[in-house]
């Protein structure tokens, strides 16, 4: 059953928990990514729209969302309507190998990408939801056709904006290396303090200089009852 959930800045967005909802990880990405205000963006992997639609008070520029699945990109269009953004935010429902077809490339400032997770092998324990497993499991793409694909669409100097697993940064700068992505900052979240980290922000610029990486301060997302930190609270009412 499809319900329309709030997001920050007054936007709405439709969604489901049999398809899609999104999540923690959508709303740390669209705050860690730094826009200008006239960006040219890109949003693979976008899901239902989440990570575009919250960026959208960011930039004055144009915004896609490349999402395979018909259903969700379905429902995007439908969240893009609902917030009146058919102006500036369009959704191409279409394999991110396809992107080429609909966007220029060596157009883009920034791409932002929320990829499937979880790289498939013969044991791997895919979720028997075909929404879901898509979403999460490297089905029909992975992070070097992620990573060849942003390059080939950002300008020089563009930037990519990723959220990941923590376990999966040395294949990430891997292929940000082997595509001319050049790790600059990146950011690793914490579900509460003394707990491993489980989400990792990446930030990437096409062909940038090698000097000059950052690591963030830690971001812990829940206070010991299970609450929000303020911090968190925070990114959920901008």
């Amino acid at each position: 059953m499809e319900r329309v959930d709030r997001l920050a800045n007054g936007l709405k967005i439709i969604q489901s928990d049999d398809v899609f909802s999104f999540s923690v990880d959508a709303v740390l990405l669209a705050n860690f990514a730094h826009l200008t205000k006239y960006s040219h963006v890109v949003d693979l992997c976008s899901g239902n729209g989440a990570v575009g639609l919250m960026v959208s008070h960011k930039t004055k520029g144009p915004i896609e969302l490349v999402e395979i699945q018909s259903r969700l990109a379905e429902m995007a269009e439908r969240s893009v309507r609902l917030n009146q953004l058919e102006d500036r935010v369009e959704v191409i429902n279409a394999d991110l190998k396809e992107a080429l077809s609909y966007i220029k490339a060596d157009s883009v400032d920034a791409v932002l990408c929320n990829p499937p997770y979880f790289a498939v092998h013969d044991h791997s324990r895919v979720n028997p939801n075909d929404h879901l497993a898509l979403a999460r499991h490297e089905l029909t793409t992975n992070l070097d056709e992620v990573l060849a694909m942003t390059s080939r669409l950002l300008k020089t100097k563009g930037h990519l904006f990723m959220v990941h697993r923590p376990d999966r940064l040395l294949d990430i700068i891997r292929s940000m290396e082997k595509y001319q992505v050049t790790p600059k900052r990146i950011q690793l979240i914490y579900p509460k303090k003394h707990k491993e980290a489980n989400i990792l922000l990446i930030e990437g610029i096409k062909q940038g200089k090698a000097d000059g990486f950052k690591v963030l301060e830690p971001f812990v997302v829940h206070n010991e009852d299970g609450s929000y930190t303020d911090e968190m609270q925070v990114l959920f009412n901008v």
